[in-house]
């Protein structure tokens, strides 16, 4: 027996008031709630995001429906510094020229 992780996605759903957030329930699972700015994050399976974002945006309490780009997005920090040498190589020093070295007199 293995633990299988389904990937999930958030959807921010914009509302126009707030009585209807046991709707939202059915739909997924409910991570935050903004009273103030009036909108509920919900996290649903991955596969099934774009078609319940469907349907949630034709509730009649439902004002606007976003998806998370998250899942779009490259996680792996490889070449985030490109300009930085490589720590792997101990040997590798940084050119002295490039910094420049100030003397004040006072």
């Amino acid at each position: 027996m293995s633990l299988e992780v389904t990937k999930r996605q958030g959807i921010v759903v914009w509302v126009y008031t707030l009585r209807q957030i046991k709707n939202l329930k059915r739909y997924g699972y409910i991570h935050y709630v903004s009273n103030r700015m009036k909108y509920v994050l919900l996290y649903v399976d991955q596969e099934e995001a774009q078609a319940i974002a469907e349907k949630l945006n034709s509730l009649h309490f439902v004002r606007k429906v976003e998806l998370s780009h998250r899942p779009e997005i490259d996680m792996t920090l490889k070449n985030a510094l490109p300009d930085r040498k490589d720590r792997s190589n101990p040997e590798a020093e940084y050119n002295v020229s490039a910094f420049e070295t100030k003397t004040y007199s006072f």
